[in-house]
C-alpha cells in the first residue's frame, strides 16, 4: 500500500515523484519504457529554463536521480489496468498490481510517425516532431512541415518566424476551404543531416531542398488502460484541468496524457508538481484506510 502511485517515468510523472517525496508520501513510480519519456531521446535541450544546453539523457538522469535520492520506489514495469474500489485506487501491470490512495497518471503520448526512408535515421539530425522544442536550431533556414491539422499550421506559423521559408506538405487538396500544396513525402534525404525531401504530388515526383523536416501528423495518447474508469475526450486523452484532476476522485492525470494545448517539458514538468500538490491535498482530506 502506497501513498501515491505515478504511471509514467518521464517529466511530468518524475516531478511528480520528486514533490510527492518531499511532501512525505510514500512513492511508487512506474514506467513500461524508457525514464525521461520523448524528452530522453531528445540530442539538445535548450528550453529548459536555466538551463542553456543539456542532452535529453542528461536531463533524464537528473530528474530520476533526484526523485530517487529521496526514496521514490521505481518499478520498470507497463500499467495495464486501474481500477477504483471505495478509497483504494489499483494499478495492475504484467508483473503484479499495486495499491494506493491515490494515482498520478503521466504517462506521455507518441509521436506519429510519418513512415517514410530516412526518418528514423535522421531523427535528431533534422527530422524533428515538435517545432516549438526544435524551431530555433534551424533559425535562417530553409525547412518543411508536414501535416494539414491544426498543429502543423501552428507549427508553420512559428517557424516562418525563425525561418526565411517554410514550406507546407499536405497530401489532401484542401485544408479549411483553402487550396493547398497536395504533395506527399515519399522519402526524407540527407547524410549527416537532413538535405532534401522526394515529394510526389500532381507535378509528378521532385526533390525539395530542406534543412529541416517538421513532422505535424498528430500524436498517440496511449490511455486505453484507464477507460474505464475514467472516460477519455474525442481524441484519446484523459479529461483534466489545469488542476490535474479527472472526475474520478483520487486520480490525477499530469503532462501530455491530458487534454490541453502547449506540450512542453516545462509544463510537463508544472502538470507534475501540481498533480503531486493536489494529491497532498485529496490525502490529507481522506480518512486512513
Amino acid at each position: 500500500m502506497y501513498d501515491i502511485i505515478i504511471v509514467g517515468g518521464g517529466p511530468a510523472g518524475l516531478t511528480a515523484a520528486l514533490y510527492a517525496k518531499r511532501a512525505g508520501f510514500s512513492t511508487l513510480l512506474l514506467e513500461g519504457g524508457v525514464l525521461g519519456g520523448q524528452a530522453a531521446a531528445t540530442p539538445d535541450i535548450e528550453n529548459w529554463p536555466g538551463t542553456r544546453h543539456i542532452s535529453g539523457s542528461d536531463f533524464a538522469a537528473n530528474l530520476y536521480e533526484q526523485s530517487r535520492a529521496l526514496g521514490a520506489e521505481l518499478r520498470l514495469e507497463a500499467a495495464t489496468a486501474l481500477e477504483a474500489e471505495g478509497a483504494l485506487r489499483r494499478v495492475s501491470t504484467s508483473a503484479g498490481r499495486y495499491e494506493a490512495r491515490c494515482v498520478i497518471l503521466a504517462n506521455g503520448v507518441k509521436r506519429r510517425k510519418l513512415g517514410v526512408p530516412g526518418e528514423e535515421r535522421l531523427a535528431g539530425r533534422g527530422v524533428s516532431y515538435c517545432a516549438t522544442c526544435d524551431g530555433n536550431f534551424f533559425r535562417g533556414k530553409e525547412v518543411a512541415v508536414v501535416g494539414g491539422g491544426n498543429t502543423a499550421l501552428e507549427d508553420a506559423l512559428y517557424l516562418a518566424a525563425l525561418c526565411p521559408k517554410v514550406h507546407l506538405i499536405h497530401r489532401r487538396e484542401r485544408f479549411t476551404g483553402d487550396a493547398h500544396l497536395v504533395d506527399s513525402v515519399r522519402e526524407i534525404q540527407g547524410e549527416a543531416s537532413v538535405s532534401a525531401l522526394r515529394l510526389e504530388g500532381p507535378r509528378g515526383a521532385h526533390i525539395l531542398p530542406v534543412s529541416g523536416v517538421f513532422a505535424a501528423v498528430g500524436l498517440i495518447p496511449d490511455n486505453e488502460a484507464f477507460a474505464p474508469p475514467l472516460e477519455l475526450d474525442a481524441y484519446g486523452y484523459l479529461q483534466a484541468g489545469c488542476d490535474c484532476r479527472t472526475p474520478l476522485p483520487g486520480v490525477f492525470a499530469a503532462g501530455d496524457t491530458r487534454s490541453k494545448q502547449l506540450r512542453q517539458l516545462v509544463t510537463a514538468a508544472a502538470d507534475g508538481a501540481t498533480a503531486a500538490f493536489q494529491a497532498g491535498l485529496y490525502l490529507h482530506e481522506m480518512q486512513p484506510v
